[in-house]
Formats: structure tokens, sequence, C-alpha cells
């Protein structure tokens, strides 16, 4: 199991850097070309590489067995349900999800949305076990 979640923990963090390289780059990540919507996808990065740091340094420290993989893998968990969330609030605010069957960048942003949501849940299930409670 701590193999599986360390894998996904990387996967993850290499997914979002190339999710980020990609809008910054090319753009073909952005479901709107809208002022709006950049301006408030421009205001994740830091957030987003805060968990993606944590789920590398997370997924190094299960893997070598020492206590702090725990401890970030649980943070990066906790980033991943709070990042999920502001992006599925967002996009049912601005009904962006009835793009779903017409553009591929919002398949992808749902497939996103799911994925964090899922991974963040499911370590904290996963790993709460873990947990020496003083």
């Amino acid at each position: 199991m701590i193999v599986t979640l360390s894998a996904l923990l990387i996967a993850t963090a290499l997914g979002v850097v190339y999710y980020w390289a990609d809008f910054f780059l090319r753009g073909a990540v952005n479901v709107l070309k809208e002022d709006w919507y950049i301006k408030f996808e421009r205001a994740f990065p830091p957030a987003d590489l805060w968990m993606a740091a944590c789920a590398v340094i997370g997924a190094v420290g299960l893997l070598k067995g020492d206590s702090y993989g725990l401890l970030f893998a649980l943070i990066a968990a906790g980033s991943l349900i709070f990042l999920a969330l502001m992006d599925i609030t967002f996009d049912i605010q601005n009904n962006l999800y009835r793009q779903v069957s017409t553009s591929s960048q919002m398949k992808l942003e749902a497939f996103l949305n799911v994925w964090a949501l899922g991974l963040g849940i499911s370590l904290i299930v996963l790993l709460s076990s873990r947990i020496a409670f003083n």
C-alpha cells in the first residue's frame, strides 16, 4: 500500500508541474481564455506547488519508513482536499461543468477535481491508522 500511495503522490506532483508548465507556456489546459478565469487560475500555483512539494517529501518519507513521510503525506492530503474544494466551488458557481461534454479542457478539469478529492480522502483514510496519538 505504501508503495502505491507514494507512487500516486509522486505522479500527482509531476502532474501539477506539467499542468502549470502548460498553463503558462501553451495554455492548452485553460478551460476559458476570459480574463476573470485566468486571474482565478493564476492564484493557484503557490498552493499547488506547496502541495506538490509536500507530496514528494511525503512519498520519499513513506518509502524510507521515516515519520516525516506520514506527516507530509497527510499535509499533502489536506492540501489536495482544500484545492479540490476551491476548484469545484468555483466551477459550480460559474457553471463550468456544463462544458464537460464539449470541452477536453473541462474534462481534464473535472478529472483533476475528482483525482485531488479522491486521493486526499484516500490518503487520510489509509494512513490515519499509522498516527500515534499520545
